[in-house]
């Protein structure tokens, strides 16, 4: 049987390996974003670092800081 592709909605797009490896993560949440398509396009080929990045609250929604998605 032939193996099966990811499909985009089911592929991480970008993860923080280095938070994972110097902290503890104690609990995790997935969450949209919103995204204008040259940031899609950039996602897709992997262009993007979230290495620095964080999230924080402002005015009850999460908003994230210091990523880098040209």
């Amino acid at each position: 049987m032939a193996a099966t592709k990811d499909t985009p909605a089911s592929r991480i797009a970008a993860a923080n390996r280095r938070a994972r490896f110097n902290y503890e993560i104690g609990q995790t949440y997935e969450a949209g974003i919103a995204l204008t398509g040259t940031e899609v396009k950039s996602l897709r080929e992997g262009r993007s670092s979230i290495s620095d990045a964080y999230a924080g609250e402002k005015n009850g929604e999460m908003w994230l800081y210091n990523a880098y998605i040209p």
